[in-house]
C-alpha cells in the first residue's frame, strides 16, 4: 500500500525568522563566528545547526561582559537597555528585529513618551517573559501591564485612559474578545483604544493549518518545545484531527501511529525549518 506523504507548503519560517537566519549566515560566511542574544529561533535543531557553523548563543548577563564584538539581535527584538549596553561596550549590533515587531515597539514608545500628564495606561496582551514582550515592555521603562488571558483583565485600572496592544503572534480572536470585554468595563469619559498589532502572516496560518490537518489521516507537527507559536498551531491541528502528534524530529515518531495510514501530513511552526520537515518526510519514505 502506497502512503501519501505531504509537507504543508504554508508551514516553516516566517519572514522575520528567515531574515534573522540569513543575516546570521552572511556574517558567519565572512568571519566564521557570531554571537546571538538568546536562541535565534525557538527550535533546538536549527540552533544546533547554526552553532556548528559558528553562531554562539549568549545571555544578557554575558552580553554585559563582552566588548568590541558583533552581536545579532534576533527577530523578537530587544528593549532599549540592550542597545545602551552595546553602545557602552563598543559592540556592533546586527539588528534582525522583525519589521512588524519594530513598528510595534515604536508605537508603544511613542505612546509612552507623551507628556506625563496625559500618558495613558499601556496594556500588552502577551506572554510574560517572552523575548518579544520583554522588548515591548522595555519601551515603557517596565511600566506596561502585561496580561496573558481574559482572566487577567481585572488587573487593569479602569479609571485611567488605556491603550491596549498585542504581542505580534497572539490569536486575533482572543485579542478581539479581550478588547471587547475591556471596552465594556470602561466608565464614561475614560478613553480606551485597542490596536490590533498581530502579524497577519502568522495569524493566517491558523485557517491554513486547520485545512491541511483535515486533509490527512495522520498529522506530524514538527516544532521545538519552546515555541509558543508551535503550541498554538499544534492545538489547532489537534482540534480538527485527533490523530495529530507533536514531534521535535524524526526520532520522536512512534511506528504505531503509522499503521494503516494512507495519508500523512507534515507541518510545523513559524520557527520550524523546512529542512527538518523534509528530513521527517525522508525518514517516513524510507520506513514505509
Amino acid at each position: 500500500m502506497d502512503t501519501m506523504i505531504e509537507i504543508d507548503k504554508s508551514s516553516g519560517f516566517c519572514f522575520g525568522v528567515t531574515t534573522a537566519i540569513r543575516k546570521a549566515e552572511e556574517e558567519l560566511n565572512k568571519s566564521g563566528h557570531l554571537y546571538c542574544l538568546g536562541d535565534i529561533v525557538h527550535n533546538s535543531n536549527e540552533v544546533e545547526r547554526l552553532r556548528l557553523e559558528g553562531l554562539e548563543t549568549i545571555t544578557h548577563e554575558q552580553l554585559r561582559q563582552l566588548h568590541n564584538v558583533k552581536v545579532l539581535i534576533r527577530a523578537h527584538g530587544e528593549p532599549p537597555e540592550t542597545y545602551e549596553v552595546a553602545r557602552r561596550n563598543g559592540i556592533e549590533i546586527i539588528d534582525a528585529t522583525c519589521p512588524v515587531v519594530l513598528k510595534l515597539q515604536q508605537r508603544i514608545n511613542k505612546t509612552y513618551n507623551q507628556s506625563d500628564d496625559d500618558r495613558p495606561q499601556i496594556v500588552i496582551y502577551g506572554k510574560r517573559g517572552h523575548a518579544e514582550v520583554n522588548g515591548l515592555v522595555g519601551q515603557t521603562q517596565g511600566e506596561a501591564l502585561v496580561i496573558e488571558n481574559i482572566g487577567e483583565i481585572d488587573k487593569i485600572d479602569y479609571n485611567r485612559d488605556t491603550y491596549l496592544y498585542s504581542q505580534t503572534t497572539k490569536s486575533v480572536q482572543d485579542f478581539g474578545e479581550i478588547a471587547a470585554q475591556v471596552q465594556k468595563r470602561m466608565p464614561n469619559g475614560v478613553k480606551f483604544v485597542s490596536f490590533d498589532t498581530i502579524c497577519r502572516s502568522v495569524a493566517n496560518r491558523i485557517p491554513q493549518i486547520r485545512e491541511f490537518a483535515m486533509k490527512h489521516e495522520l498529522i506530524l507537527f514538527v516544532s521545538g518545545s519552546k515555541s509558543s507559536n508551535g503550541k498554538i498551531l499544534f492545538a489547532e491541528c489537534k482540534s480538527v484531527n485527533p490523530n495529530s502528534y507533536l514531534i521535535s524530529n524524526s526520532g520522536d515518531i512512534c511506528h504505531e501511529w503509522l499503521a494503516g495510514k494512507k495519508s500523512i501530513g507534515i507541518c510545523g511552526a513559524t520557527s520550524t525549518p523546512m529542512w527538518l520537515m523534509n528530513e521527517v518526510k525522508e525518514y517516513l519514505t524510507k520506513i514505509l
